[in-house]
């Protein structure tokens, strides 16, 4: 694991160091799905959009439906951020993204336990998005996070729930791939 984080760092801290400036380009929106996401249950659609020159807005919206220990959690994800691109190519190239994050999900325990839970948190992402003469966009990320949440029991105790997994500070990592237009 940890060679895998040195190596996604390089890429995204050195490689744009060095790399030609990127040419401009036309396209002004972005439209991805992260496949990292696809393993842990959850579906993950970003919509990226150029807003000045070095800066683009994004919007994620994720369900998870994912187990963890003896708890099933289902619900939306939502994370709005914003890209500056220090080249001046937005969509296209390093980027450096402060993000806000919203969690709500049902819960069920497997001792027949309900309940909701919903955090709050954000972080920073480092990251590098290209974009192909095709249009064929591919976004690798990696930063930290911090959420905090809340739960709110409707039968059984908190003692059924497991939300450790959301709570505090967690690394964010992702590889998103789609087509800008």
């Amino acid at each position: 694991m940890k060679k895998i984080i040195v190596s996604v760092l390089m890429l995204l801290v050195v490689y744009p160091l060095f790399a030609q400036q990127p040419s401009e380009s036309e396209e002004k929106n972005v439209l991805k799905v992260n496949t990292l996401s696809l393993i842990i249950g959850t579906g993950s659609i970003f919509y990226e959009r150029e807003l000045a020159d070095n800066i683009s807005g994004q919007m994620g919206v994720a369900y998870l439906n994912y187990n963890i220990s003896d708890t099933k959690f289902r619900g939306l994800i939502l994370t709005p951020e914003v890209r500056f691109y220090p080249r001046g190519n937005a969509i296209d190239g390093f980027y450096v993204a402060p993000y806000l994050r919203y969690q709500d999900f049902s819960l069920k325990g497997d001792g027949g336990g309900e309940a909701t839970y919903s955090n709050f948190g954000g972080g920073i992402l480092l990251g590098r998005q290209w974009v192909t003469n095709s249009g064929f966009t591919m976004d690798l990320f990696f930063g930290g996070h911090y959420g905090s949440g809340k739960i709110e029991i409707d039968t059984g105790d908190e003692g059924d729930f497991d939300v450790s997994n959301f709570d505090g500070f967690r690394t964010r990592i992702g590889f998103a791939i789609g087509f800008a237009f």
